[in-house]
């Protein structure tokens, strides 16, 4: 971050100073007291269990120079207004836990406080990354296969919404050369506010699924919003699509960008610039050649999955565009690992069982790319898909759990563990995690590889994390700490 002063954080957010000076200098922004370091500015944002305002003399006590806050706190601080009403931070994903609309204000400063640092580095090339499913694997993959070309800062996890991405996008500093961003939606318009704050250079949409059509209704409503990241693009910035996905291809019309397009050739319309030849599947792990105008490259995925093939391309396609030569970014997605926890993350134990923890998140799409993960991994071995609930479906909901029982069947896995009520059509039914790990300890035996995956609220993480505790000696992909 470039460091500011606190007299300048009121100036940016149109806040007023209290208890302050002016003159503290702010070098970071947390969310979070318990990491607060000298320079930094704590956000007073409320949550679930407690209100961050509580927690501003505690910050400051620890080295926060002051705090961003929606009301009146006793510590030094930048008091800011109400988020317009009817704005897009009026209605954010903290409304629940926000009667007074405090943390909407913070939320809103802080989408001006990144704006205001993103347009003084005009060296720095914003790079943004959404879809349905694979946006944080992309956006790890992004900052792997870009940062040879420079200092690239990329969010860790899934900072992906109005306090994840302003916050990623303010550790940039006068030598980041890179800074990806990953755009999430749960609904119509918030990836343009996101945008609109951070404005992307280079764009790449993934696909348009079935993620959230309880929240937007239809996929051409889902299509409509991830679209609104290429529309943001200026007329010398860069759209680079899926060309295989029709509705990320029609995203063409809708940006004044020049467009790339990457892709395996499937689709109907344009061939695709980026693409992959002779895909092979070993262990699970694609290899493909690299294809693009300036030359072709072997790559060789340590990520596991088929579905990979389509984020490497997409990452590929940028860093292309970055200044990037094929063989260059074809080592680099090469010796790409895993970065962030709970997405295929692979972890050989001991005695021979493999566990599969994709545990972070599900939707149909991501559902059926990790079953064939599973079979493609598993091989003769006996597979196990330990599966929970997939949210967020809508009406949808039950016709999907229901196809994705019968391609398990389709695909060959050989035990379908339901966890809960989902709706896994002959699938052996448990009541929860505890009862999932209780079935796994009894039954698996050496050899057998386990897939455990459902969206992130039903928690089952805790069955990846039980089934490894008693230790890794092999493990590949990132292993849970």
């Amino acid at each position: 971050m470039i460091e500011m002063r606190l007299a300048d954080v009121a100036a940016v957010t149109g806040g007023r100073l209290h208890r302050a000076t002016g003159e503290e200098r702010v070098a970071s922004v947390e969310f979070d007291s318990r990491a607060v370091g000298p320079g930094a500015l704590f956000l007073a944002l409320p949550g679930e269990r407690a209100d961050g305002h509580a927690f501003a003399a505690a910050a400051v006590a620890a080295g926060a120079s002051g705090v961003l806050a929606g009301r009146e706190v006793d510590a030094p601080a930048v008091v800011v207004p109400p988020a317009p009403p009817g704005g897009h931070f009026a209605r954010t994903y903290l409304a629940a836990n926000d009667p007074d609309g405090s943390g909407a204000a913070v939320l809103a400063a802080l989408a001006a406080l990144a704006a205001h640092a993103v347009r003084s580095l005009p060296a720095t090339a914003v790079v943004g990354v959404t879809g349905s499913s694979g946006k944080t694997t992309t956006k790890d993959l992004l900052a792997a296969v870009l940062a040879p070309l420079g200092p690239t800062v990329a969010p860790p996890g899934s900072f992906n919404n109005e306090l994840g991405l302003p916050w990623t996008a303010l550790r940039a500093g006068a030598d980041t050369r890179h800074l990806v961003l990953e755009f999430s939606a749960r609904g119509p318009g918030h990836i343009a506010a996101l945008a609109a704050a951070v404005p992307p250079r280079v764009a790449a949409v993934l696909n348009v699924g079935s993620a959230h059509l309880g929240e937007f209704g239809s996929r051409a409503a889902v299509a409509r919003a991830k679209g609104e990241l290429v529309e943001a693009l200026p007329a010398d910035g860069v759209a680079v699509l899926n060309a295989d996905d029709p509705a990320v291809a029609a995203m063409a019309e809708r940006t004044a960008a020049r467009v790339v397009r990457f892709g395996l050739g499937t689709g109907t319309g344009p061939d695709p610039v980026v693409r992959a030849e002779d895909v092979e599947l070993h262990a699970g792990r694609a290899r493909f050649t690299l294809v693009a105008p300036t030359g072709s490259a072997p790559v060789a995925l340590r990520l596991v999955g088929a579905h990979q093939v389509g984020n490497a391309l997409a990452a590929a396609a940028v860093a292309l565009e970055l200044g990037g030569d094929p063989a260059g970014v074809a080592a680099a997605l090469s010796a790409a690992e895993p970065g962030s926890r709970w997405r295929m993350e692979v972890t050989d134990r001991p005695d021979g069982v493999t566990v599969v923890n994709d545990a972070y998140n599900a939707n149909p799409e991501s559902m059926r790319a990790a079953l064939s993960a599973l079979v493609a991994i598993a091989g003769p071995r006996r597979s196990w898909a330990v599966l929970g609930t997939m949210a967020e479906l809508g009406a949808d909901a039950a016709a999907a759990h229901a196809d994705i029982a019968r391609a398990a069947r389709d695909l060959g896995v050989d035990r379908l563990v339901e966890v809960g009520a989902a709706g896994y059509a002959g699938a052996h039914r448990v009541d929860d995690a505890a009862a999932a790990i209780a079935l796994l300890r009894a039954e698996l035996e050496e050899g057998d590889v386990v897939l455990v995956k459902a969206s992130r609220a039903v928690g089952l993480d805790r069955v990846a994390t039980a089934l490894l505790e008693p230790g890794r000696l092999d493990t590949r992909g990132v292993a849970a700490r």
